[in-house]
């Protein structure tokens, strides 16, 4: 009998034992709830389970992290999104909604209904205010709070619209979770768009950078191009200045010699004069008339620079079209044209 007894208590694992086996998150070892993740090395997790175990090893989840999986401890790196940035398994998330259906059709078959195997077992279940008996196990769709079903038959909502809670529950979390991948892919298309802000901010500065660098080589050409025009003038200004003054220093030095020359016999001529006798003042007389008239003669007659020799106004430069083209030098300005146009403008 005591055999018998002990072969009737013990129950063989049943198929569906084995299946919500294998539907056990390995982290909280209850059943996976949605949404269920799966990590690169095939092993699924709830993304709830999986995200509190990453932020409780990665405090800085913004600049993202490694996630090592329970099951294998293979490691996988996750971006700023953290677990949100792994894929779901929607297969496993239907797997486990018709596990529950059937769960729910065989009633309390396995010992315990569906609410209760995805219920933690130290989970303390909120009781109703108004009925301190009874557990709060259905949702007001109406008034949208989670209340009792003596509050459905006697109380406040008994005329509204109810539904069984853990149904109302795996809806708001699942509708929640979209929510949370829509905004996640939100937020990774607002990055996206920021990243490429930053490289349009660093490719204008790179650029402006460039024509910065390129105007300031067009404008040293500019100065070395003025600055050779400015040493090449100023030789033939200075070529002729020495030219000129050569000439006046070699006719200054012909007048002196003549003057000292005419100084010389204007001394002769006098101390001939001053002598006493007429004789002695005949004899020497002669010659020096002849001698003193041709050297006034000669000064008469000596050569001169002309009129405005030392004059220097043909070395007078126009600036004044140049000025303004460079007044106007823009981006996309032509010069060539704006030159030619302002010497035709002055020409007329």
């Amino acid at each position: 009998m005591d055999v018998q007894r002990t072969g009737s208590m013990v129950r063989p694992p049943s198929p569906m034992d084995s299946l919500e086996k294998q539907l056990s998150c390995p982290i909280c070892l209850d059943m996976f709830t949605k949404p269920v993740v799966i990590l690169p090395c095939q092993h699924n997790l709830c993304r709830s389970c999986a995200s509190d175990l990453y932020d409780s090893r990665n405090p800085y989840r913004f600049s993202g992290g490694v996630f090592r999986c329970p099951t294998c401890r293979f490691e996988v790196v996750l971006d700023r999104h953290g677990v949100h940035g792994l894929q779901r398994n929607l297969l496993v998330e239907n797997i486990i909604d018709i596990y529950k259906q059937q769960q729910e059709g065989n009633g309390n078959g396995n010992g315990r209904s569906t609410e209760t195997a995805l219920k933690p077992a130290d989970t303390k279940e909120p009781m109703c205010q108004e009925h301190e008996d009874e557990r709060i196990n259905i949702y007001c769709m109406a008034c949208q709070v989670p209340t009792c079903s003596m509050c459905k038959v006697f109380g406040q909502h008994k005329d509204c619209e109810v539904a069984p809670l853990p149904s109302v529950y795996q809806a708001q979390k699942g509708e929640l979770s979209n929510a949370i991948d829509t905004l996640v892919a939100s937020n990774g298309r607002l990055q996206a768009l920021l990243n490429q802000m930053d490289d349009a901010c660093r490719a204008v500065q790179e650029n402006s950078q460039r024509a910065k660098q390129g105007l300031a080589e067009r404008f040293d050409l500019l100065y070395a191009v003025l600055e050779e025009r400015k040493t090449i003038l100023l030789e033939q200004v200075g070529k002729e200045q020495d030219e000129k003054v050569a000439a006046l220093r070699a006719l200054a030095q012909r007048y002196g010699e003549r003057l000292l020359a005419g100084t010389e016999l204007t001394d002769t001529a006098v101390r001939a004069m001053e002598q006493s006798g007429a004789a002695e003042f005949l004899v020497a007389s002669k010659g020096l008339i002849t001698q003193t008239k041709d050297a006034a003669k000669c000064s008469l007659g000596e050569e001169r620079p002309e009129p405005g020799f030392e004059k220097m106004d043909h070395f007078t430069l126009s600036t004044e079209t140049v000025e303004a083209v460079l007044a106007k030098m823009d981006f996309g300005l032509v010069v060539d044209d704006d030159f030619h146009d302002a010497e035709d403008e002055e020409e007329e």
